[in-house]
């Protein structure tokens, strides 16, 4: 090659640029990434729950994809189902994925070269005044061709943006499984309630008829002059309190049903029909595996959210610390220039070459972006770390509020029939006059009562259980029968 003096100065420039650029993509290939190197937080966890957590519960992995199908109830299925594709919140959770998604592409982005297609046509005359040549003449101009840039990543401030997106993707992913947990728990729990509610109202129902038998026997008692106009007025005064239950829950089924469709994405009043009879309750065994401590915290996708949100906070430090140092560029032009038939050799016009920026003086306003994406990362941390202490409380509360009702139904059990056989006993007593009015009134109160409780707590064992799902994370990788996966409901949720 031969030495600069010996070149033009045209090409001179030419090697200066060409070892200028060279040197730029040695940079860029071996180039570091400032900030610090995101490693996963390991909270302590707990080796094992507390044994009377867990009792009547298996330990180990748990099997929750699809855990409404333990109550084989095909209802409930439908609406978990239907709930997957009408769901709103589901569909808006869906949409933030697909914008992670962009926001990933859009960083990724920055790694290539900008290029722009340019053209233009200009008609120009020079004024007369102006002496110099050609003044009063009117000329026209084209051009046409493309400008490039592109930054070199030097300092890893592009691929930091990359990783703060990947990571805010991933987190958008974990909320859009989040939200199908809780919405197949709410579904599920209103539904119950529904069932729970039903048979509540046909209790409540039947108790009427019953003391209505007993205001027409005290009636026809006391015109036969075997009792007094009290047993009369305390019969009615009995039956009127058990009436006085069933308004209140009509109300509160109403409202559950306008809730579960809600929940399905439909109109408030489009389900009345479908629970329009009376179903069972529906129960489940106890076939759910609780799952280790440390599984826990893999399971639960709000947890895993708030780890990549965490992940995506870090990397935002090292894209802030890149602008303490020099931006590298390279950018080049090459375009047909002149007046007529441009698309020729003597026509051509072009620049190439490196470029730097350095911000020298600022007012300290990178150091305290820098300051603040730290701030915001200790935040991070610190919502993480909740998440964790949250999950741990939520399924602990779930397995005490399980064992508890299941001992509180069984008590509830016996006492009914107990009151039962109570209510039997003192009619056939009264009806022979061998104990008080008021004997028949406490036990038809109390079985009542009881009936009521034993019916609110078949429903609470279940929700509860549905509970102990929804704290292990069950649902997330919803897969419904028929083959769909998980992606194929959310590209038909997102439409993509």
């Amino acid at each position: 090659m031969d030495s600069p003096e010996q070149q033009s100065p045209s090409g001179y420039r030419r090697d200066l640029s060409s070892r200028a650029c060279g040197a730029l993509l040695a940079l860029a290939i071996a180039g570091c990434s400032v900030g610090f190197n995101y490693r996963a937080p390991q909270p302590d966890t707990p080796d094992l729950w507390h044994q009377q957590l867990t009792e009547g519960l298996g330990e180990g992995t748990a099997n929750l994809h699809s855990w409404w199908y333990t109550f084989d109830d095909p209802v409930l299925t439908s609406l978990i189902e239907r709930a997957a594709a009408g769901n709103l919140t589901l569909r808006v959770a869906a949409a933030r994925v697909a914008e992670a998604r962009a926001r990933v592409g859009l960083a990724r982005g920055e790694l290539l070269p900008d290029v722009d297609a340019i053209g233009f046509a200009q008609r120009e005359r020079v004024s007369e005044d102006f002496p110099a040549p050609p003044s009063g003449r009117t000329d026209n101009f084209y051009g046409t061709g493309f400008d490039a840039s592109w930054e070199i990543d030097v300092w890893g401030r592009i691929r930091r943006s990359v990783e703060s997106a990947s990571a805010g993707y991933d987190a958008s992913l974990e909320d859009y499984r989040d939200v199908l947990v809780i919405l197949f728990a709410d579904v599920a729990s209103t539904y119950i309630d529904i069932r729970s509610l039903q048979e509540r109202l046909h209790l409540a129902t039947e108790n009427v008829r019953t003391q209505r038998e007993t205001v027409s026997l005290t009636t026809d008692r006391n015109e036969a002059g075997l009792v007094g106009k009290l047993d009369v007025r305390q019969a009615e005064l009995n039956l009127a309190s058990t009436e006085s239950f069933i308004p209140s829950l009509r109300r509160v089924l109403a409202q559950s049903i306008d809730r579960l469709a809600v929940l399905l994405g439909d109109p408030p009043s489009a389900m009345y029909e479908e629970f329009g009879t009376k179903a069972p309750i529906p129960s489940s065994a106890p076939a759910v595996a609780v799952a280790l401590p440390a599984e826990l915290l893999r399971q639960r996708p709000d947890v895993r959210r708030a780890e990549r949100e965490l992940a995506s906070q870090s990397a935002r430090i090292g894209v802030a610390t890149a602008d303490l140092y020099p931006r590298f560029s390279l950018s080049g032009s090459f375009a047909f220039e002149g007046t007529s038939d441009i698309f020729n050799d003597g026509k051509q016009a072009w620049s190439f070459g490196p470029a730097f920026r350095w911000n020298l003086f600022d007012g300290g306003r990178v150091r305290a972006r820098i300051k603040i994406e730290d701030a915001r990362t200790d935040q991070a941390l610190a919502f993480y770390e909740q998440a964790v202490l949250a999950a741990f409380q939520d399924l602990e509360d779930s397995l005490v509020a399980y064992n508890e009702e299941r001992r509180r139904y069984d008590a509830l059990a016996r006492s009914v029939v107990a009151a039962a056989h109570s209510v039997d006993l003192v009619d056939t007593l009264y009806r022979a006059g061998l104990t008080d009015f008021q004997n028949v009134l406490d036990t038809q109160r109390s079985l009542f009562l009881q009936q009521d409780s034993l019916a609110e707590s078949e429903g609470a064992v279940a929700k509860n259980l549905i509970r102990i799902y929804r704290a292990l994370g069950g649902g997330w990788a919803y897969e419904p029968r028929g083959g769909s996966s998980l992606d194929e409901v959310r590209e038909k949720v997102t439409g993509e």
